[in-house]
């Protein structure tokens, strides 16, 4: 598909006051909101070919669902995308997935990551500053955030950058069970 390149897109969840992850790295706060175990259609990016994360989002999924142990619920998750795990680090990889551990520039991983999109869209999982690492490579098309009705204490920012409104359009506002769903489209710089 010579030609044909799809969005890079930041899509997560978040708290109203703008955590992804509590201060141990957990997401057991957004599986605790009616529907945030198995999330309506649409907030998910179905569009996405690729998968991107770094290694904290990667190292708890492993831990919290078990997929070392339990290799059969990594298509829960992933199906048969390809993922990539940004990391310096040697970490585990469930029997049969395809995982791929970069290290370095996102810009350096990027024409990799559109290789194997192969036309599709490229999903940044998280976190949040690895979605930065794009918006800095003027890489990032467009950020979904999913907001649910929970507040922290601490944790992982949303979006650990500052980014002024001139950088943002707003393109939908939607409500999807107990979520909040908001797209932006990303200007260039």
């Amino acid at each position: 598909m010579e030609g044909i390149r799809g969005k890079v897109l930041f899509d997560t969840a978040t708290t109203i006051n703008g955590f992804i992850a509590d201060e141990n790295n957990s997401l057991a706060w957004l599986f605790a909101v009616e529907g945030g175990d198995h999330p309506d259609e649409g907030l998910f990016p179905s569009s996405a070919t690729v998968m991107v994360e770094g290694s904290t989002t990667y190292e708890w999924l492993l831990a919290e669902s078990q997929l070392i142990e339990h290799p059969e619920k990594w298509a829960e998750f992933y199906g048969d995308k390809p993922v990539f795990v940004m990391t310096t680090r040697q970490l585990p990889v469930p029997e049969g997935a395809d995982v791929r551990f970069r290290s370095g520039a996102v810009t350096d991983v990027l024409p990799e990551l559109r290789e194997a999109a192969g036309g599709g869209d490229i999903w940044v999982v998280g976190g949040g500053d690895l979605a930065g690492q794009f918006l800095d490579a003027g890489a990032l098309d467009e950020i979904a955030i999913s907001v649910a009705p929970v507040a922290l204490t601490g944790g992982a920012p949303l979006f650990p950058r500052r980014v002024e409104s001139d950088r943002l359009r707003l393109e939908s506002a939607e409500k999807f069970g107990q979520f909040a769903r908001l797209v932006y489209s990303v200007r260039g710089r």
